[in-house]
């Protein structure tokens, strides 16, 4: 992912309104390892309910206001990530929902899905494979890539999803 500033940051949102994307906790930008994260998300430390993805969609950062479905986020879920698709690292997923850009985010509509609770989706992707899942370096390479391309193509689906109007 391209390094973000505070500003591309909160211009980017595209389902809250600029208060909302001013009050935004961020996290520490300058310690994030940027080349290691197909999108940015965390958690509102302030109000734990509330969470934030950014996601490039065709070179371009569109960020989502997310909110927790669920008020015991302590509480760790089994289910799989849509994004990541991970079947081995599989308790802690959350239910996420999304307030839809536009107009019809101001009528109501919203779209949801399950996420890691806490983000990890780059690094889940990028964990070892198992010597089930591949066995030679040159499988092992090819099974990342895959898994990273798969987990782009979801997050990015996802925020076309919440920026469309319909």
């Amino acid at each position: 992912m391209n390094p973000l500033t505070e500003k591309q940051l909160r211009a980017c949102f595209v389902n809250a309104s600029k208060r909302e994307a001013n009050q935004a906790t961020l996290p520490d930008l300058a310690t994030l390892d940027w080349d290691g994260l197909d999108y940015l998300g965390w958690r509102d430390r302030k109000s734990p309910l509330v969470a934030y993805a950014v996601v490039e969609v065709a070179g371009e950062p569109v960020g989502v206001l997310l909110r927790a479905g669920d008020a015991k986020l302590r509480t760790r879920r089994k289910g799989v990530c849509a994004w990541c698709e991970d079947v081995v690292v599989n308790d802690d997923v959350s239910l996420y929902v999304a307030r839809r850009g536009g107009a019809a985010g101001r009528n109501g509509n919203t779209v949801g899905t399950l996420i890691c609770t806490d983000f990890r989706c780059s690094r889940n992707v990028r964990r070892v494979p198992l010597l089930a899942e591949a066995s030679t370096p040159e499988a092992k390479a090819e099974l990342t890539a895959r898994r990273v391309a798969g987990l782009r193509a979801r997050a990015a689906r996802f925020a076309g999803e919440v920026a469309s109007t319909r």
